[in-house]
């Protein structure tokens, strides 16, 4: 039997590389992509500006979650899945993630506009206060499956 390839992951806050940064501003995909965000909170939320708080990371976070979908809506997209990770059925990891979200965009402008807004950068304190990092993942339906959806 092979082994399988080491992937390393790295959960961040923002873009890690300059490729990432200038990506956001790039056309992307044609129609509507979906970004999977795999969520991974502090124990207890950290303000940046060093605020007090009893709250939990994902308290924290619900905060900015709440406020985000609103957003998300106005920019022409929908929250499509918010779940709890509670067990990995295939293949292995340091630690799991704590919650997946699915949220469609009409496509990556409406996102990169989305999150550069004054509005956003005032609720993603609370977003940072509760991550301890996430990966942001973009994704396309297939044009198999856009064409069998439209047979």
């Amino acid at each position: 039997m092979n082994a399988s390839p080491v992937i390393q992951v790295r959960n961040a806050l923002y873009p890690v590389s300059e490729a990432q940064k200038q990506g956001m501003f790039e056309p992307g995909p044609p129609g509507p992509i979906v970004m999977v965000n795999l969520l991974k909170f502090r124990d207890r939320a950290v303000y940046a500006d060093g605020r007090p708080s009893d709250l939990t990371g994902r308290e924290a976070y619900a905060l900015y979650g709440a406020s985000v979908g609103q957003m998300i809506t106005a920019y022409g997209g929908r929250v499509l899945f918010v779940g709890d990770v509670t067990w990995l059925a295939i293949g292995e990891v340091d630690r799991l993630w704590d919650e997946v979200a699915l949220a469609q965009y009409p496509d990556r402008a409406a996102l990169t506009a989305m999150s550069t807004s004054a509005e956003w950068r005032a609720i993603s304190v609370h977003r940072a206060a509760g991550l301890e990092g996430q990966l942001n993942i973009e994704t396309v339906m297939p044009a198999w499956l856009l064409a069998a959806q439209r047979a």
